[in-house]
């Protein structure tokens, strides 16, 4: 099977977490990437009823031998591909790349996709992708889209403060 890598975005991780949690954006609508393709708003709808977020797979750098996590959100806003996943932290991988995402070494999403229907535009020179079958969504080092960068990354409260809080506001509600 042929893989088109699509247009790869900035990555907008709003936090991951200690147990891998993350949320960014596997594409940018209207934003012409390196291959000069520019993915078009309703691209995903047909594939994402097809294909649900739990069979796109999340890869590292689009290595089909190297799932790293699995998808657990993928919705089509005003924006883009807002995609929410979870790293796979009892694999070597997994905890590779959530180390290498904290440091903020590795900062892209890449789409993985069959196209479907495209057409192409003589004035900017560009593909316009129309709809697309999404089959992966990989983490990477280097974005199609030269811009392609985490914005924020911060960790969550760890499960052991969460407890410690519980705990204390146990006991005070005890002590009452």
């Amino acid at each position: 099977m042929q893989h088109n890598h699509g247009s790869a975005i900035e990555l907008d991780i709003k936090a991951v977490s200690e147990d891998g949690l993350f949320v960014g954006y596997g594409s940018v609508f209207n934003v012409r990437d390196r291959g000069g393709d520019i993915v078009l708003p309703g691209s995903f709808t047909k594939s994402l009823k097809t294909y649900p977020p739990a069979k796109v797979k999340m890869l590292w750098q689009h290595d089909t031998t190297e799932p790293v996590g699995v998808w657990t959100s993928l919705v089509e806003d005003a924006h883009g591909l807002k995609a929410e996943g979870r790293l796979i932290l009892d694999t070597e991988k997994g905890r590779e790349a959530y180390a290498l995402l904290k440091a903020g070494a590795v900062d892209g999403l890449s789409i993985g996709f069959r196209t479907i229907k495209d057409s192409f535009d003589k004035k900017s020179g560009a593909r316009l992708l129309h709809e697309v079958e999404l089959r992966e969504i990989s983490i990477v080092t280097f974005a199609m889209n030269e811009d392609a960068k985490i914005t924020k990354v911060k960790s969550s409260t760890s499960f052991s403060e969460l407890v410690e809080a519980i705990n204390s506001a146990s006991k005070k509600i005890a002590s009452l």
